[in-house]
């Protein structure tokens, strides 16, 4: 019967076609091409994310650089803008009230100061206003000249008296005063004090032309495609430096367009980078304000420049494809285990089957054809459950005689071994230990009977494994050592008798003896979550997977001659009606474990 349902099992895998063999393969086909496609995705705007940090880093320290340069070029601009109106004769002069008072001081000024303009090319002119309305210009390209100008009339006026000698730059100041300049040119005006006694002479006022402020940052760009813009306190544009003229079209109309959104950007950070448009083509543009005259530094790059990618990139690369494939295979994995694991579960189920162990399978399965399998062993098992319930209990009720039968066998050759080895102590004289060995001996048997009972207490159960193995150190000096550790709630708790003895008698003779050195055998009792564990640990040999695996499997196959671990395992389970109370854990040269646990409240379903 058992020979047929297995070959029927089997009947149920031919016939219909298999659309497994469609379905895992476009399951493989969708999770490769949504990883491919996110993978390409993370990529794309990771590799874009970081050339973009790149540009906008590396212009932001352009920036800062030509920031700091013409920071200080304007420095210089005042340290000149000190010596000016330190000269003696300028002092002198505008003392009097008049830089037309005298005409010889007035040269020696004049030429003092287009000697400075020689040796400092960045100021293109400079320009004296006295305190009568005069002012006294002197330039690098034209003779000095003179013009009567009511200062008081010029709109940054205010601004310099009320900054009492602290400078001030305005953007191409001579526009409101009917005169204008090739390109822009920045003013650089203070107001001048008499030195002795800090009283207002007049107003310095020193020309900068734009080109002098390219010159100041045009080694920063490295023939770069960056496009530099400088911009006043106004949002004005100071200088808009491009590489040909379309370039300075395009920087100026990019300016204005976008002007509204910059003076915002402005006003919320000092510094940072934004998206431009003009017509189809992108920009970024970073920006940084702020400093003791309040300009914005403005680099411009189009976006095709982000083209360039780093070598980070090719290790980030490489890292995406170890994270597609190990998806892959996890993914793989977890679709073929869905598939094969409910087939592993009926294989498992018939596996069983030789041994008697006939059950349904019950699982869900995800497939047209495993669900027909199923059907089919169920309905095979089903048909033959009034059959094997009979069976089951005429063996049940066999081997309960069986094991009984053995628990109450105590072995022979234990208590003979035993009684030489109390005679060779009292040959030697040992009388003390023998008298510990005859109390050990009677102690051990006692506890052994307890009075016919089938089930004693854990305390009872931990006595008779001491008594042996205290009999044991005799027979087998300095073999082993023996170390409990029990909790004394663990005391009362029900045990089949005699379940601890032949765990420890195999943990000596199996484990410590054939390893030809001294071991420890542990035993240990504790409570956890209303179970009590049980534990015999030595560090003899150890086992190796399919050892363990035999023990645990093992079909019982004939008249059992021995009281050892297959024999505790059955009785354990037939206590405990089948609960997974019995567990092996080993490694072959580091010692086995064995963990029994115990519920607590269970009867035993023979006891006497």
């Amino acid at each position: 019967m058992k020979t047929r349902l297995i070959e029927s099992i089997r009947s149920l895998s031919y016939g219909r076609p298999k659309k497994l063999a469609f379905k895992i393969p476009f399951a493989y086909f969708v999770v490769i091409l949504l990883t491919v496609g996110f993978s390409y995705m993370v990529l794309d705007q990771m590799a874009t994310n970081s050339a973009q940090k790149k540009i906008n880093e590396a212009s932001l320290q352009t920036v800062t650089s030509i920031r700091t340069n013409v920071d200080l070029m304007i420095e210089n601009v005042n340290n000149y803008s000190k010596m000016i109106f330190s000269d003696r004769n300028l002092q002198n002069l505008l003392r009097q009230g008049d830089v037309y008072a005298n005409l010889q001081t007035q040269s020696k000024v004049s030429s003092y100061l287009y000697n400075l303009m020689q040796a400092v090319p960045i100021i293109d002119s400079v320009h004296i206003y006295d305190q009568a309305g005069h002012r006294f210009t002197v330039a690098t390209q034209e003779l000095p000249t003179y013009m009567e100008v009511d200062i008081k009339d010029a709109p940054w006026y205010d601004q310099v008296v009320s900054n009492k000698g602290k400078y001030i730059l305005r953007l191409d100041h001579r526009r409101g005063l009917a005169e204008s300049a090739d390109g822009n040119i920045i003013s650089f005006i203070r107001l001048i004090r008499d030195i002795d006694n800090t009283a207002p002479l007049g107003v310095l006022v020193i020309d900068i032309k734009d080109d002098a402020l390219v010159q100041a940052y045009s080694n920063l760009q490295n023939g770069s495609s960056l496009q530099i813009a400088i911009l006043d306190e106004n949002n004005q544009t100071i200088v808009a430096d491009a590489t040909n003229e379309q370039g300075s079209a395009a920087l100026d109309e990019l300016l204005e367009t976008n002007k509204g959104m910059l003076a915002e950007q402005f006003q919320q950070m000092d510094s940072g980078s934004l998206s431009m448009e003009l017509g189809s083509r992108k920009y970024t543009v970073t920006y940084l304000s702020g400093g003791p005259y309040n300009w914005r530094f403005v680099s411009i790059s189009p976006h095709n420049s982000m083209e360039s990618r780093n070598q980070s990139l090719v290790v980030l690369t490489l890292v995406l494809l170890i994270i597609n494939g190990t998806i892959f295979f996890v993914s793989s994995f977890v679709i073929s285990r869905s598939i094969i694991k409910p087939i592993q579960k009926l294989l498992r189920a018939m596996n069983k089957a030789p041994s008697g162990n006939f059950m349904k399978v019950h699982a869900e399965p995800n497939s047209y054809e495993l669900d027909q399998l199923y059907t089919g062993y169920n309905r095979m098992i089903e048909q033959m459950d009034q059959l094997l319930k009979r069976v089951i209990e005429e063996q049940k009720t066999i081997r309960k005689a069986e094991l009984n039968a053995l628990q109450s066998q105590i072995k022979p050759h234990f208590l003979y071994n035993t009684l030489d080895s109390i005679t060779s102590l009292a040959l030697l004289g040992d009388n003390e230990q023998v008298c510990d060995l005859i109390e050990a001996l009677g102690s051990y048997y006692r506890l052994s009977v307890s009075k016919g009972q089938d089930v004693i207490p854990v305390e009872e159960e931990i006595e008779i494994v001491r008594n042996y193995l205290k009999i044991q150190s005799v027979r087998y000096p300095d073999v082993f050592e023996a170390q409990f550790q029990v909790e004394a709630e663990c005391g009362q708790t029900s045990i089949p008798k005699l379940v601890l003895q032949p765990l420890v008698e195999n943990s000596l003779y199996h484990g410590i003896r054939p390893k030809g050195t001294k071991g420890v055998i542990r035993i240990t009792a504790k409570q956890v979550d209303g179970s009590v564990i049980l534990s015999i640990a030595d560090d003899g040999i150890g086992m190796s997977q399919e050892e363990i695996e035999q023990i645990l499997f093992t079909e019982r196959q004939g008249q059992i001659k021995s009281f050892g671990l297959w024999g505790t395992m059955e009785r354990l389970r037939i206590f405990y009606e089948d609960k997974d109370v019995f567990h092996i854990e080993s490694e072959p040269g580091t010692g086995t474990t064995i963990t029994l646990i115990l519920p607590n409240g269970v009867d035993s379903p023979w006891k006497s």
